[in-house]
C-alpha cells in the first residue's frame, strides 16, 4: 500500500464530506417536496458525523485534518462549484428548476462520496493496528449511510425530472419506499417503476 496516497484519500475524503455539509445545507433550501427536504435534513446530519468519524481516523493516523496537499484543494472546489450552483438556482427564482439543480448536485457528490468509502473499505482491511480499528470502525459506520444518499436521491433525481417533463413521477421514488442501500436493489426498485 502507497502510504502517501493514502493519506491523500483520507485527507480528500474529508474535504468532500466537509464540502457535503455545505452541499446539504444548500439542498436543504432549495428542496420543495417535504420529504425530499426531511431526506435531506437527515443526510446533512449523518454528513457533519462524517467529518467528525474521518477526523478522528486522520489524527489515529497521524495525520493533520487541516493538512493542504493538492487533491484536496480540487476536491474543495469542485465542492464550492457545487454549493454555488444550488445557490444560483435558487437566485434565479424558478424552485423546481433550484430543487432539480440541488438534486443533480447531490447524486455527482454522492458518487464521490460512494467511491471514496469503497476505496476506504480497502484501505480499512490492508492496515493494521489503532489505524486499522479506527477506519473500518468509521466504515461500518458510514458505508451504508453512503449507499442509502446515493441511490436515494438518484431516485429522487429521476422522479423529479419525470415530473418536470409532464410524465407520470413516483413519489416518493421507489427506492425510498423500498429503503434501498444495493446497486442492485436500486436497479430494481427502478425496475419496478415502469410495471
Amino acid at each position: 500500500m502507497k502510504d502517501a496516497q493514502v493519506k491523500e484519500l483520507i485527507l480528500q475524503s474529508l474535504e468532500h464530506e466537509m464540502g457535503g455539509v455545505k452541499l446539504y445545507e444548500a439542498a436543504v433550501q432549495a428542496a420543495q417536496n417535504e420529504e425530499l427536504k426531511g431526506e435531506w435534513t437527515k443526510y446533512l446530519e449523518q454528513t457533519r458525523t462524517h467529518v467528525r468519524a474521518l477526523e478522528e481516523v486522520a489524527r489515529v493516523m497521524g495525520l493533520d485534518p487541516q493538512e493542504e496537499c493538492p487533491s484536496r484543494k480540487i476536491v474543495g472546489s469542485l465542492g464550492h462549484s457545487m454549493v454555488a450552483a444550488i445557490e444560483q438556482a435558487i437566485k434565479a427564482g424558478n424552485p423546481a428548476a433550484a430543487e432539480l439543480v440541488a438534486c443533480e448536485c447531490v447524486v455527482l457528490a454522492e458518487t464521490k462520496d460512494h467511491l471514496d468509502w469503497e476505496l476506504l473499505g480497502e484501505v480499512a482491511a490492508k492496515l493494521k493496528g489503532e489505524a486499522q480499528k479506527a477506519l473500518k470502525a468509521a466504515y461500518d459506520e458510514i458505508e451504508d449511510q453512503e449507499d442509502e444518499h446515493l441511490y436515494h436521491t438518484r431516485g429522487w433525481c429521476r422522479e423529479l425530472w419525470m415530473q418536470a417533463l409532464g410524465f407520470k413521477a413516483v413519489l416518493p421514488p421507489p427506492e425510498e419506499r423500498k429503503h434501498v442501500k444495493t446497486a442492485i436493489g436500486a436497479a430494481r426498485a427502478e425496475q419496478s417503476r415502469r410495471h
